[in-house]
């Protein structure tokens, strides 16, 4: 129970790898709030970790607007306290991948940027006063193998966006440090979500597959439990790493 009643917040856990983690924080003990924008599915996240004997409440707000975050940060408050884990999971490539630099629309770029750097930004900013206050917390934000491993097939604004998050963590580490706030990262290489399973050709999974000196895709349990580690008292002196969940792939150019 490495995260015994501590009040833990996820954005994008409505599925895929936010609800994963949401769910192993939740068996580890933690107080979860849910964050999403499919009220559906984040009903169903949040029965599946109350089945189990854990305790949720779900919240909705678009994490590019900061009146929206600190809504749902008083709403997480009223429900279960001040938050003491956070997670900024919510984020996603909005650009048609694959694409020329040339030919990456003006608008895409900047809702790439948006969706993720400064969503995490905003997210950070709105938790962070009260984690000083209180001086502790823990802090994991997401970025992506793309954002340290460019290739001619890299989603470009994305993997900018990532590389972006990276160094704000590592900033935030630093500041954060003297008041006994950690801040780390984790980036995922590929991983099987069920879109991402619906959605990759069989072929190209095999291919995938041989990239990763470890045989095999990553899954959104990879990345709960490496969360789980930078979340806990397992990594009490640890701050401002970036954790590869790639399965080796990063050191494989």
């Amino acid at each position: 129970m490495q995260l015994k009643d501590k009040v833990a917040l996820v954005t994008g856990s409505s599925r895929g790898i936010g609800a994963a983690i949401a769910k192993r924080f939740a068996a580890a003990g933690a107080k979860v709030v849910l964050h999403g924008r499919d009220e559906q599915a984040l009903v169903a996240v949040q029965r599946s970790i109350e089945e189990a004997g854990g305790r949720a409440v779900h919240a909705r707000a678009d994490v590019t607007k900061l009146a929206e975050l600190e809504a749902m940060r008083l709403q997480a408050e009223e429900a279960f306290g001040p938050v003491e884990v956070l997670v900024a999971n919510a984020g996603g490539n909005t650009v048609k991948p694959h694409l020329a630099l040339e030919d990456i629309p003006e608008d895409g770029f900047r809702a790439s940027l948006d969706g993720n750097l400064v969503a995490t930004f905003l997210t950070l900013k709105c938790f962070v006063p009260g984690m000083k206050a209180r001086k502790a917390g823990s802090i994991v934000t997401l970025s992506s193998a793309a954002s340290r491993r460019p290739t001619v097939f890299s989603p470009l604004a994305y993997a900018a966006a990532k590389a972006g998050i990276e160094l704000l963590t590592q900033h935030a580490a630093l500041q954060l440090g003297p008041f006994n706030v950690r801040v780390n990262c984790i980036a995922p290489e590929t991983i099987l979500t069920e879109k991402s399973d619906a959605q990759i050709p069989a072929a190209q999974k095999a291919q995938l597959i041989e990239n990763h000196p470890i045989r095999r895709l990553g899954t959104p349990e990879d990345v709960a439990d490496a969360a789980l580690y930078l979340a806990s008292e397992s990594a009490g002196w640890v701050s401002g790493v970036v954790l590869d969940v790639a399965g080796g792939s990063v050191l494989a150019r």
